[in-house]
């Protein structure tokens, strides 16, 4: 696409809000300005061609990609692995760790963050009150989506569950879900999280790990008809079944147009459970594959850093993807899975943007530290460090050239 270059506005009406990002690499080994205004992508150009009448960040040194976004966290279980005795989910609690989650997650990239929420039992609709309010005051840092996740759906114990589904979605849950594995029938779960889909108009993202194909198949079947898309993860337990059975299964996922998120990072299940999907056997069969991180701290996963560049690095060594090929699994993948528009580094699109000190995204994936992060084309996260090597002899900073600081 040729460099866009369009009349530069007079400084009295210059939009004050606007931003040019200088002299960032692209993934083409182009280099290029980047003027923000509105939210989006108002021009890009060749390095020193676009009248800075705006704020500016020099971004020499920077890889500069479309952000990622998060497409399965835990924000009411985040950040609780450490935590002495039982855990609070008081709703203030709750708030703040889920609030903390994603500005870690957001510190990273990850401009868009899509957080599944148990609902019921003793806790009620309380955990999904706490992340509704997270959502609320981090707006215009990042954006956060809810997914309602009752326990039970079916039988006597599931008119419960069902009945608070409903008022989990009136509160402003943008999605329903759940895990149909946890229900003493799936199928019956998997059909009402689909009926009460259908009939709030929301998207579906359902929990589950793929190792009965004869389930996996029903649900693909089910889900095939049902607009807005249904998402699934992270089917780990694909990767178990014989090739030719797994193959039939993904063939069945592709036709429903169903998206899998898988969780390179160690999921969010028990640990007999963890692995991951086959991701080459998907993509081959048509099936668009998304990475998430699943459990951050919590009783699942005690560790993580809620890095969407680590899922990638990791799908990339344990599929042997391109890196780019990675990149897209927790980018354009993961914003389709959670319904946002594309982004491109291009004039037109939303100014959702990651700049990385690096060169190329193989580079990038393998260990990048320092970060700027564009939302809604205003900078909303910095990371910065400073990689330093000393003579232990004489115990002096070595000088290092540019390229070599991370």
């Amino acid at each position: 696409m040729p460099d866009s270059q369009p009349q530069h506005p007079d400084d009295a009406t210059a939009d004050p809000g606007a931003l040019l990002l200088t002299g960032a690499r692209l993934t083409d080994g182009r280099t290029v300005d980047v003027r923000l205004g509105g939210g989006r992508i108002e021009a890009v150009g060749t390095a020193g061609s676009l009248t800075p009448h705006s704020a500016r960040v020099d971004l020499g040194g920077y890889l500069l990609l479309p952000a990622p976004v998060e497409p399965h966290a835990h924000g009411d279980t985040a950040l609780t692995a450490d935590t002495p005795g039982p855990v609070s989910y008081a709703v203030e609690d709750v708030q703040r760790r889920a609030t903390e989650a994603a500005l870690l997650q957001l510190s990273h990239g990850a401009t868009a963050l899509r957080s599944h929420v148990r609902i019921g039992g003793v806790h009620g609709l309380g955990p999904m009150e706490a992340v509704l309010q997270a959502r609320r005051s981090l707006r215009g840092l990042v954006d956060l989506s809810a997914v309602a996740v009752p326990r039970l759906l079916t039988g006597l114990a599931g008119a419960d569950g069902l009945a608070m589904l409903h008022d989990a979605v009136k509160m402003g849950a943008g999605v329903v879900g759940g895990c149909p594995d946890a229900d003493p029938d799936p199928t019956g779960y998997a059909e009402t999280v689909l009926e009460v889909a259908a009939e709030h108009g929301c998207p579906v993202d359902l929990h589950t790990h793929g190792d009965d194909p004869a389930r996996l198949t029903r649900l693909a079947a089910m889900a095939g008809g049902l607009r807005p898309g249904v998402v699934i993860g992270p089917c780990a337990g694909l990767a178990r079944l014989p090739r030719e059975i797994a193959a039939r299964c993904a063939d069945r996922l592709a036709a429903a147009g169903v998206t899998v998120v898988c969780q390179p990072q160690g999921g969010c299940g028990a640990v007999e459970q963890r692995g991951g999907a086959p991701v080459r056997l998907l993509r081959a069969a048509g099936v668009r594959v998304a990475a998430g991180g699943g459990a951050l701290r919590d009783v699942s996963n005690p560790v993580g850093r809620g890095d969407p560049l680590e899922a990638a690095y990791l799908l990339s060594s344990q599929t042997g993807l391109r890196a780019q090929e990675a990149y897209e699994t927790v980018a354009s993948a993961a914003r389709s899975a959670l319904g946002l528009p594309e982004v491109r580094v291009e004039a037109g699109f939303p100014a959702e943007l990651l700049a990385v000190r690096g060169e190329r995204i193989s580079g990038v994936l393998s260990l990048a530290y320092s970060r700027i992060v564009v939302h809604r084309g205003r900078v909303v996260a910095r990371t910065s460090a400073v990689r330093e090597y000393c003579d232990s002899a004489a115990g002096v900073a070595l000088d290092l050239p540019r390229q070599g600081r991370s």
